[in-house]
């Protein structure tokens, strides 16, 4: 897979997380019951103690994260942005495990949204884990004004230059 279908993938697979997080915490603060094919489960997983973390709507963090992350995607790619990005995806996918573990042990419903979710950051982490470890994008030749010539061939026109004057 090339660098920049990777980052074409993870792109759409974070536009679509954030579609997720986006609905999933516009229901909490609407006050309005999640729209679910699993029967009850959404609501049942949205109402209980773990959809909330210190206060905070964990829809809403993962709102943030998937904005953080689709930033990181749309930012000039180095090191940094890559390390930042397999961080949070790690980081993401390690809450989402805790939150799966929450729904079939102690609430003991599956949320299709959280779950949507949660298979889309175990897709994201080793992603974003290969492009992390892939060797740097190389870079082309650096850009130059036309009417400064490449070093390369201004010293073959000097040395041409110099050896026509030595056979004059």
């Amino acid at each position: 897979m090339s660098a920049r279908s990777l980052r074409i993938t993870l792109t759409v697979l974070t536009v679509a997380g954030l579609g997720i997080a986006g609905y999933l915490t516009y229901v909490h603060y609407a006050e309005i019951q999640p729209v679910c094919t699993a029967g009850d489960s959404c609501i049942k997983v949205q109402s209980s103690i773990y959809s909330e973390l210190a206060g905070v709507p964990v829809a809403l963090i993962g709102l943030l994260g998937y904005i953080s992350i689709l930033g990181l995607l749309l930012a000039r790619e180095n090191e940094n942005t890559r390390f930042a990005m397999m961080a949070l995806t790690l980081v993401g996918f390690a809450f989402s495990g805790y939150l799966t573990y929450r729904e079939l042990f102690s609430i003991h419903a599956i949320c299709e949204w959280c779950a949507t979710s949660a298979a889309m950051l175990t897709v994201m982490a080793p992603l974003s884990i290969w492009r992390f470890l892939r060797d740097a994008p190389s870079t082309s030749t650096p850009s130059r004004s036309p009417d400064r010539p490449a070093l390369e061939s201004t010293s073959s026109v000097s040395v041409g230059t110099i050896s026509d004057r030595a056979k004059s």
